[in-house]
């Protein structure tokens, strides 16, 4: 049995790895999947200042109360940029950490920096066109989504503060990072942003890199898929 904690990705919140709960329990995992504030069920939380730090403490703060440890930290898109504060905050508790189709920044980057300056003036406009200068609004689900899963996702899906895109990540732990795994999803089509991620792993022995036949949201589009690569994954680091 593992201990897996989950950093979720932008927009979404603990309710979009509805799926894979069964799958962590018939797996015997505990399975923790905090919500980051002002998203998800939290929404009413949301204001201006929510930024890429509090996300961090927001799961942080669950390693703590809750006494984790030995724990396999999930990062998901937006959630890799959470899970590198989080093992930069919290190493002695981590065991691992699996960035799933997900940003993994070094000492000083933001999302922004990883997106590249056309994409980041894109979300900026967003920002001031429909989210009163301060949030972004979410994106559509990938094309090959499900239909039913589009209608039970999109409603839930909440714009997200601008700060947690703007602000750079600042690592302070000396310690060297737990180990890394990287999954990359191979149907992101063009303009894939997380080639570059993948591409990193491969040439790094301090990576292992595995990939998915699927697009960016595998928790949502095959889950029996996804459960057997993180298992597999968890056997071999």
């Amino acid at each position: 049995m593992a201990t897996i904690v989950l950093a979720h990705g932008a927009w979404s919140a603990a309710w979009a790895w509805k799926k894979m709960r069964p799958l962590m329990r018939a797996a015997g995992h505990a399975f923790f999947s905090p919500t980051y504030t002002g998203l998800g069920e939290r929404a009413h939380l949301a204001h201006h200042e929510i930024d890429l730090n509090a996300h961090i403490h927001d799961v942080t703060a669950v390693l703590d109360v809750e006494d984790l440890r030995n724990v396999t930290l999930i990062g998901h898109s937006y959630g890799g940029m959470v899970a590198t504060g989080v093992a930069d905050k919290a190493r002695e508790r981590i065991a691992r950490i699996i960035y799933v189709d997900a940003f993994a920044p070094e000492e000083g980057q933001s999302l922004f920096d990883l997106v590249g300056e056309k994409a980041a003036a894109h979300m900026r406009s967003k920002a001031d066109a429909e989210g009163a200068g301060w949030r972004i609004p979410p994106t559509p689900m990938p094309p090959d989504t499900a239909p039913e899963d589009v209608a039970w996702a999109m409603p839930r899906r909440q714009p997200q503060p601008i700060k947690t895109f703007e602000q750079k990540l600042r690592l302070s732990s000396q310690e060297p990072p737990p180990p890394r795994a990287y999954i990359y999803a191979r149907r992101n089509g063009p303009g894939d942003t997380f080639r570059q991620f993948a591409d990193r792993a491969r040439a790094d022995p301090a990576w292992k890199l595995y990939e998915i036949d699927a697009s960016h949201n595998p928790h949502i589009t095959c889950p029996d898929e996804f459960m057997a690569l993180l298992t597999r994954i968890m056997k071999e680091t």
